[in-house]
């Protein structure tokens, strides 16, 4: 007694948490069958020894406890080490203790309130994680405790079951708070951590607990209570469930159903937790266990539902109307937790078993003679709805072996069991077999080589039950075209492929349209997946394709259209070629709508490209089997219907530079290509923005270039080489003309930049734009050099200098001009027809393509005085001096043309022009406009310039004579700007000219002039029409004047003006009108007595007309 009195009666706090610390260690380190035995002898009278027992301690406990409760003191101290040791023996089987402890001292009402309160007070006060992990491991073991007590006689927690799991379940808020905040993120995915894990399956161990059907007071009954009788009550139970919503009866006003009954209200009080969990559970699912995440996304919208359908009742009908929710909670809850938990060794133990019961419920509700199926056909769907989530839960949380040991035991009671699903009308339910099917079914092994051999051989005898279920469209059509696509894509064989490719040919339009949604699904299956079909089978699934594009269903052949430019371009490209070529309008539309979207869909890949410009450059080489319509038999392929498509493409290109310089070498590679001139030149405006680029490859090409050899040149000149002389330089011909092209190809506004290196280099610095000293052309380091060296040296293929010229006028005049001016010059004092023409072509393009820009330059003064000094050379017609001068009367019949053409057009009456603003007037061939300068150039004469100087007013500078031949000439120079000035610059052009050639025309004595004069005149009223009406009188009178002149050139230029003035517009024939009976009376005297046949027989015919009228 002594002993024991010491052992209770304790001075100090310090002592008595030393002493409870070691006794709860003691008996936590016990064996469990010895700490139950020493439990079972505290009732008996024992003999106290000098050594502690177990009897003595755990009477310390007792009454540490129990002063404790009645003092409301926190049991930290006995708790937390029953938490720190259920962690550590977890895995133990001699680890029960704190379980053996607890289910005794929970036999005493107030020790169990205490302890019970206390440990859901922990887990709500300690933020320590460790402690966290152990609870959770010690709540699972308490409410578990079926499995972890049976072998123990006191069933303190049995008796209080209940009012633990009200007590415990207040700290699923907390639970749920560890488990919202428990993940980590892997590659964009959700996992949860150790802690986490714990605390969403204690979640679901507490919630499990409330679905218990039994009183957990009936004992005698606990034993009897597993997973297999529970699986075989669930058709009724479900039935039960389901159908409750209409009448809810309880079978007896009991305690035991009133307790149940509380459970499940308690869990229906925690249904927003519930979808809480199944959401983060969900997100954890997502990367590992695609199958299982089916599932939960099935049972979260499930629980969703019933809560929208069974939460909002408040009457006594809505308030039955709600326990059925209640009822339909716990009943499946009751299985969907089972599933849902992440660690549990006990499941996968059974999965087998419960995979045979899922499958036969399905079986169950899938027989259409079912009278349970025919009273409630709703019923049948939802419950097959909730078996089948359970079979994707289960499966879904297999492993690969175990998935490969299913597959091969039990694939083909899967597959008969779900495809009869696929002709449910809810599509919850064929998604969930779709899922189903692809992850056990059709899903890849690569364990072993019997394994795959076995999964193959279960593919294939799945595949005969799904094809004819593509033979409608419907929900089931749909869900079977995903399915058997999926087969497709890991068949190795190819023969789902083939009997699909056979149903596109079919004569039925489902089959086919199911047929192309399943070569749809392959091909994005293929596009996101690393397992890809075969070569072979790609030609074959193109190859059909190109079929369907004259399908007589458009749905069939638009489709086919989507589905084409998906597939390798080598195979289907050429083809669709061709197909752009055919006589079917429907196979024509559609080809070319395939092709454009190809072209889009590899819009930065060069290879594509070349392949098409390869096609289109050998049409003729292409021979395809006439399959969707005929080929235009004998018609010309024209490119021109191909590149039509490219503007279209064109627009998806987001950086031109990775295709243009792959463009540009191909182009110089086959220089003779006209093909790819073309495609060029459909793209000019891209070709434009990566301007730089372009000239960069063209001048690295021309560097590369040598120069013509004299020797080849004459040859080709004189036309005296041979056949393989010929070849050479024809090709030669295409390698230097090939730059040029490419150049042609770009706007002109890429050459406005004079700071472009690429384009002008140092020409913009050297003295000669600034009016003095040489310039050296001959290097290719700029475009401009390039161009005029090509356009001006001596020993250059004619196309090639034409188009260079051409190419020149580009060129900014301030560039330009300049250096034309100068080589004009040098050219014209050494008798250099051909530099001359190229100048002279150049300045002609400079003035159309740049207009009052090149006119107003500096240089264009030198330019008209050495044009001049050319027009003053003796010539024949058509001798190389002759043609020279043509390009110089052209070229001033633009610097009219452009003159005119200006905002503000020049004026008989203007002191100043552009030219005179710019320079002065000493330095100025003529001292005004072009076409003053012409006019003047015509008309004077020795004898006549007094006459004329009133045309240019005081500051015209006296000019001596020209001679005939330039006279001449600057009537040729405003007849052809008669011919090429646009509609804007006739008025000005009309007001110019006729007023002074008019009077001229009546006061000189120059019989030739005169002619030209009139031909002139003659020439306006043709080509400016109406604008000559306020000067039709006046030239009707001039035209009968020239008639009674003494030559026939000067009769036949009266009897050419008369007739054009005849010939014009209403208005000028009816102003005209009142002197048209002296002409006739002029042209009958002469029509009966000129000595010129051609005279009288122009003159008989204007008789005809005016007789006619």
């Amino acid at each position: 007694m002594d002993e024991e009195a010491a052992i209770w009666k304790s001075d100090t706090d310090s002592m008595a948490s030393a002493l409870i610390g070691r006794a709860i260690g003691t008996l936590l380190t016990s064996r469990p069958r010895k700490l139950d035995e020493a439990i079972s002898r505290l009732d008996s009278p024992s003999k106290r020894g000098s050594i502690v027992s177990l009897e003595d301690l755990l009477w310390f406990l007792h009454r540490y406890i129990k002063e404790a409760a009645e003092k409301e003191e926190p049991l930290d101290e006995i708790l937390v080490p029953m938490i720190e040791h259920s962690l550590k023996c977890k895995d133990s089987k001699h680890g029960n203790q704190a379980m053996v402890l607890l289910n005794w001292l929970f036999q005493d009402e107030p020790l169990f309130e205490a302890l019970s309160r206390s440990l859901a007070d922990i887990l709500i006060r300690k933020e320590d994680r460790y402690i966290a992990l152990g609870w959770c491991t010690l709540v699972r073991g308490l409410v578990d405790y079926e499995i972890t007590m049976d072998q123990f006689s006191n069933n303190g927690i049995r008796e209080n079951y209940n009012a633990m799991l009200k007590i415990l379940c207040s700290c699923i808020s907390r639970l749920l708070f560890i488990v919202c905040n428990g993940s980590t993120l892997q590659d964009g995915f959700e996992l949860p951590t150790r802690l986490s894990v714990a605390a969403a399956d204690c979640i679901l161990y507490l919630t499990k607990a409330l679905t218990r059907k039994l009183s957990v007071s009936d004992a005698s009954s606990r034993r009897q209570k597993s997973f297999n009788s529970d699986a075989s009550n669930l058709r009724t139970t479900m039935v039960h469930a389901a159908t409750s919503g209409k009448k809810v009866k309880p079978s007896s006003k009991s305690a035991e159903f009133s307790n149940k009954l509380e459970m499940e209200l308690l869990l229906w009080d925690h249904i927003d937790k519930l979808i809480i969990l199944v959401q983060r559970l969900l997100a954890w699912s997502r990367k590992s266990r695609p199958l299982h995440a089916k599932g939960l996304e099935q049972v979260l919208k499930w629980l969703q539902e019933i809560k929208d359908h069974y939460g909002c009742s408040q009457d006594e009908a809505g308030t039955k109307f709600a326990k059925a929710g209640v009822l339909l909670l716990s009943s499946c809850w009751k299985h969907y937790s089972m599933l849902l938990h992440l660690e549990d060794r006990k499941l996968s133990q059974q999965y087998k078993d419960l995979m045979d019961q899922y499958l036969s419920a399905i079986q169950f509700y899938a027989d259409s003679k079912s009278k349970e199926h025919n009273k409630n056909a709703d019923t049948g769907i939802a419950t097959k709805k909730f078996f089948l989530n359970c079979l994707s839960l289960l499966l879904g949380r297999l492993d690969g072996k175990q998935i490969e040991r299913t597959v091969s035991e039990n694939g083909m009671q899967i597959s008969r069991a779900l495809v009869p699903q696929l002709c449910c009308t809810d599509e919850d339910v064929i998604d969930g077999v779709i899922c189903i099917f692809k992850t056990v079914i059709f899903k890849k092994k690569c364990s072993s080589s019997g394994s795959s051999l076995a999964d193959n051989r279960q593919m294939d005898s799945v595949l005969p039950l799904l094809l004819p279920l593509l033979d409608e469209q419907d929900g089931t059509a749909k869900a079977v075209v995903m399915l058997i696509a999926e087969y497709c894509s890991i068949s190795p064989d190819g023969q789902c492929l083939e009997e699909v490719l056979k149903r596109l040919a079919s004569g039925n339009a489902l089959q086919r349209r199911n047929a192309v949604d399943v070569i749809s699904e392959v091909i994005h299956l293929s596009s996101n997946s690393v397992t890809v079909l075969s070569h072979s089978m790609w030609q074959d699934v193109s190859k059909r394709l190109l079929e369907c594009l004259g399908d007589d269903e458009e749905m069939i052949s638009v489709q086919a259209s989507n589905l084409l430019p998906k597939i390798d371009p080598s195979l289907v490209l050429p083809a669709l070629v061709r197909l752009v070529y055919s006589s079917n309008e429907r196979v024509q539309s559609s080809a070319s709508d395939a092709m454009t979207a190809l072209l889009k869909n590899h819009n930065q890949n060069y290879e594509v490209l070349c392949m098409l410009l390869d096609r289109l450059s050998n049409l003729s080489s292409l021979d395809l089997p006439k399959t969707s319509g005929d080929i235009k038999g004998g018609s010309k392929l024209d490119t021109e219907r191909v590149l039509r498509l490219i503007p279209e493409w064109s627009k998806s290109v987001q950086d031109w530079n990775l295709l243009i310089g792959p463009l540009i070498d191909k182009m110089f590679a086959e220089s003779s290509n006209a093909t790819l001139v073309s495609f060029l030149s459909s793209i000019s405006k891209h070709l434009a923005e990566a301007a730089d680029t372009v000239f960069h490859h063209v001048l690295l090409h021309t560097k590369g270039q040598k120069e013509l050899d004299e020797s080849f040149y004459i040859k080709w000149e004189s036309k005296t080489y041979t056949g393989d002389d010929h070849l050479k330089l024809q090709h030669s011909l295409f390698d230097r003309l090939c730059p040029l092209l490419i150049i042609k190809l770009l706007p002109m506004r890429v050459f406005d930049d004079l700071n472009s290196s690429v384009i002008y280099g140092q020409l913009v610095h050297q003295d000669v734009v600034h009016g003095c000293g040489s310039i050296n052309i001959n290097d290719h380091e700029c475009v401009a050099s390039l161009l005029l060296n090509r356009a001006l040296f001596k020993i250059e293929f004619e196309d090639v200098r034409k188009l260079a010229s051409e190419l020149c006028g580009r060129i900014h005049p301030q560039v330009l001009l300049p250096v034309i001016s100068a080589h004009l010059e040098l050219a014209a004092d050494s008798l250099d027809i051909l530099k001359i023409k190229a100048c002279l072509f150049s300045v002609c393009t400079s003035l159309v393509a740049r207009g009052r820009d090149s006119l107003s330059q500096p240089a264009m003064l030198k330019i008209q005085k050495t044009i001049k000094t050319i027009l003053l050379w003796p010539s024949m017609d058509g001798d190389e001096v002759s043609k020279a001068q043509h390009g110089c009367i052209d070229c001033l019949a633009l610097m009219i043309c452009t003159e005119l053409q200006a905002p503000k057009s020049f004026n008989v009456s203007d002191k100043t022009s552009i030219i005179r603003r710019n320079f002065h007037p000493g330095h100025s061939v003529m001292g005004d406009s072009v076409v003053t300068y012409v006019i003047r150039q015509l008309s004077l004469d020795a004898v006549e310039a007094a006459s004329t100087s009133t045309l240019c007013g005081d500051n015209c500078a006296y000019e001596p004579s020209a001679p005939l031949s330039v006279r001449l000439c600057m009537a040729n120079v405003l007849i052809s700007a008669c011919q090429k000035i646009t509609d804007s610059g006739k008025k000005a052009f009309a007001k110019r000219i006729f007023p002074y050639l008019i009077h001229f025309v009546q006061v000189t004595k120059d019989s030739e002039i005169r002619v030209a004069c009139v031909q002139v005149l003659f020439s306006a009223v043709y080509h400016l029409k109406s604008i000559a009406l306020p000067y039709s009188s006046e030239l009707l009178k001039l035209s009968l004047k020239s008639l009674e002149g003494n030559s026939e050139k000067e009769k036949m230029a009266g009897v050419k003006l008369v007739a054009s003035l005849m010939a014009s517009e209403d208005a000028v024939v009816e102003n005209i009108s009142a002197g048209l009976l002296e002409a006739r009376s002029v042209l009958l005297s002469i029509s009966m007595a000129d000595p010129s046949l051609e005279v009288r027989q122009m003159c008989q015919k204007l008789l005809a007309c005016l007789t006619q009228s």
